[in-house]
Parts: structure tokens; sequence; C-alpha cells
């Protein structure tokens, strides 16, 4: 199959979404086991930057220095601020809360694109799509538990995650239209990624946790967060948003609570219901009627 094909991006967007949805069991796993939220990222990124400096051109800078504070910006909103606003969520407010905030992402993405980019529109299969996978997630997330509990400081650090993310896919979609490399820019999200999370650590007293690090159950999860969630999913999607565009690309996100919620029941034997069920197919519903402006060859609808 063309690697180049709207078909092979279409799946890539999907398997990246499915593999970023399993990372909070993953992540959940390893704060169970004595880390913290800043280490865990700063681990996944280190082992992250080492693979990809294995496959990524030498050039160390961009082409100008315009360029390189955009690719500082990409390393905060899609790193640093991102993973510490999002983990830090959790500390002030329930898991089901941060996951249902955190879906209004690809519909937030799609808002700011249409406002900065006069090419993407907002279309009508887009926000019905948007409505019924919000309604999904909110199934899924619930599980037949239907109790909200405000908290506004944990809601807020995750509307900012979400915000973070927006900012990413904006930026991503500048950068790219200045022709790097997705390899390029992957590299560079990782190393200001890495540099922009190391002032957190003298002001929280947190060190590396080698000890940790010995613990088999803790290495394989830090080597799923850092080679595959990270390495092939940034840049992953960093090539998917460049040939899909950064609204078809977010609008896969959708599924990251579906995957979840799969994962959950497998790993940590969470309860399924028959909303949970009944919320899975909405969102699959509510993806696939987001998308339905273009189908999966490239072709338009008539």
């Amino acid at each position: 199959m063309n690697i180049k094909s709207p078909l092979f991006c279409h799946i890539e967007a999907v398997l990246t979404s499915v593999v970023w949805g399993t990372t909070f069991v993953s992540s959940k796993v390893l704060i169970s086991h004595g880390l913290t939220p800043e280490q865990i990222m700063l681990l996944r990124f280190i082992l992250a930057y080492i693979c990809i400096w294995l496959i990524s051109p030498k050039r160390l800078l961009a082409k100008s220095w315009q360029d390189e504070l955009l690719f500082v910006v990409l390393g905060l909103s899609g790193g640093s601020l991102y993973f510490l606003a999002e983990n830090s969520a959790l500390k002030f407010t329930q898991a089901s809360n941060v996951s249902i905030l955190i879906s209004v992402t690809p519909l937030l993405t799609a808002i700011a694109t249409s406002l900065v980019y006069k090419s993407e529109r907002i279309g009508k299969a887009l926000v019905v799509g948007a409505f019924v996978a919000l309604v999904g997630i909110a199934l899924v997330v619930f599980n037949g538990q239907y109790v909200l509990k405000l908290n506004p400081v944990g809601d807020m650090l995750t509307i900012s995650a979400s915000l973070m993310w927006v900012v990413y896919g904006l930026i991503l979609k500048k950068v790219q239209q200045h022709n790097y490399t997705s390899v390029f820019v992957t590299r560079k999200v990782f190393f200001y990624g890495i540099l922009t999370i190391l002032p957190v650590f003298p002001i929280t007293g947190e060190g590396i946790p080698w000890t940790s690090l010995c613990d088999f159950t803790v290495l394989a999860n830090l080597c799923f967060l850092g080679i595959v969630a990270s390495f092939l999913g940034y840049l992953a999607w960093n090539y998917v948003v460049n040939q899909l565009g950064v609204v078809t690309a977010t609008n896969y996100l959708y599924l990251n609570p579906l995957s979840t919620f799969i994962t959950s029941s497998i790993v940590l034997q969470e309860r399924i219901t028959l909303i949970s069920l009944v919320g899975s197919l909405m969102i699959l519903s509510g993806v696939y009627l987001s998308q339905k402006k273009t189908n999966i060859f490239g072709n338009k609808f008539v």
C-alpha cells in the first residue's frame, strides 16, 4: 500500500489514536509503582528522543530563528505543558471529568483552525459527528455511573491541556508549510519537550527514580510509552496531519476514550456495561460522520 495514499493515512490516524488511548492505563500502572507525572513524561520523551535521533537528519537548527521559536512552542504545547496539565488534573478531579473535557479537543481544533486558516471550514457533518461522538464518550466514561463532581481547578487544568493540543495542531500546520520533514519536526518536539520539563524538577524536588527502573513492569510500560506511543506515535501523527490536515486528523482523537475503555476492561478488569457498549457504537458513528465530507479514498461525496 502506498504510504502517501489517503487510505493509508486514515488507517495510520486510527492506529495512533488507539495507541494513545491506551497510554492512560499504562501511565496509571506507572503511577501505582511510585512514578510521578513529571518523571513519566521526562523518561518517555528521553527514550523517544534517543530513538528518533537514530533516523533523523543530524541538522540541529531550523532554517530561521523564527522557525526555531515555533519548535519551542511545539515542545511546550505538545509536550511539557500538555502532559503537566492533563496529569495534574487527575490530582484534583475525577478521571471521568478529565476524559470528557479532553475529548472536546477535536471540536476546539476545528473551530480554531477555521478561524486561523481559511482553507479549513467546519461542515455540518463535522458538527453532527462531534455531537454524536461526545455523547458516546460520556456514556463510555461514566459507564453507568451518573455522578459528575465538578472541581474548578481540575477542570480548568483539563481544558488547558486541551487548548495546548489545539495550539500544537495549529503550529504544526504552520511549521509543515516550511517544508520540514516529519522526522525532523518530531525530533524537535521531543527535544524542547524535554528541555521545558526540566525546570519542574527543582520545584518539585523529584529526581530520576533509578530503583524503580529495575522493575520489569515499570520498564515495559516506559518502553511502550517512549517507543510506541511517543516515538512512533508522534512520528505517525505529524505525518498524518501533514497529509490529511489538522482537522481531519484530530477528529480521530474521539477514539481515545474508546481505546482507554477497552484497555481498562482487559488490563484493570473494569466493568463493561450495556450503556458503555452503546457509547462505543456512538463514538464510532460520530467519527464516521465527522469524516463524511471525504471518503477514505480521497474522493468527494456527492
